[in-house]
């Protein structure tokens, strides 16, 4: 019997603004916050120049155990959950998978990602590999994966076990519907229900490192502008204005 679980998903304005906030600035803000693991360590950009931010669907794999799961790729394939985590999809969803780290099992391929892309997904988190990668990365899907391999999901030593359920990818635990930011600095979770403060407290972070980059490449002090100090509030405060005029 196959179980599986829908997701809630994220408000779109919600996911469109954690995108823009990027995958360094949301780490960095969640720890602020106390969350202190939230990249998920492992996987690494292979669309260079990606940046993606979308709710999490959430795929496990365990240790194969033969008399549990078959060897056959082709096998009974609607017994196959792999399948059925990307049977989920709908536009802007990333697909994330927790693959144990093993760098011998391709979780996906060629077309199974081309299913995925067909149904709107925009990336995959795997802390494992993808095959057919040649294919894949002509699909203009974000990928974030730590390996490469010509072999099938189960030709080694995984199988599929649940979709939609907690998972821990990377040694981060990811929930269903939680927003992954991703970028070439490595993809993070931000828990759903947070998502709306990191976007508060991120956005303020932002517009001052914007106003420190400026400073700094005019030959500021870092100890001036980089954290933003005491002394160079004032004149932070009066850059808001002038930038809230020309707006």
């Amino acid at each position: 019997m196959i179980e599986t679980h829908d997701i809630t998903r994220p408000r779109r304005e919600q996911v469109e603004a954690l995108r823009e906030i990027g995958a360094a600035t949301a780490s960095s803000t969640l720890a602020l916050m106390g969350i202190r693991n939230a990249h998920i360590a492992g996987p690494i950009a292979r669309t260079p120049g990606r940046s993606i931010a979308g709710p999490a669907l959430t795929l496990q794999f365990m240790p194969k155990r033969e008399d549990v799961y078959s060897d056959d790729e082709y096998a009974e394939p609607e017994l196959q959950l792999h399948r059925h985590a990307l049977y989920h999809t709908q536009p802007g969803d990333i697909v994330v998978v927790d693959a144990r780290g093993d760098l011998k099992s391709g979780i996906f391929g060629d077309m199974m990602l081309t299913y995925f892309k067909g149904k709107g997904g925009i990336g995959v988190v795997i802390d494992g590999c993808i095959r057919d990668y040649p294919n894949a990365k002509r699909l203009d899907l974000g990928l974030w994966v730590s390996g490469l391999t010509p072999n099938f999901h189960t030709q080694t030593d995984l199988m599929p076990f649940a979709v939609n359920e907690p998972i821990a990818c990377g040694g981060v635990f990811v929930m269903g519907g939680d927003i992954i930011v991703a970028d070439d600095d490595g993809a993070v979770v931000v828990p759903a229900a947070l998502a709306q403060e990191v976007i508060e407290k991120a956005s303020e972070h932002h517009e001052w490192e914007v106003f420190s980059r400026q400073r700094l490449l005019e030959g500021g002090e870092l100890k001036r502008y980089y954290p933003l100090s005491d002394a160079a509030r004032p004149e932070y405060e009066a850059w808001l204005k002038e930038q809230a005029k020309t707006d």
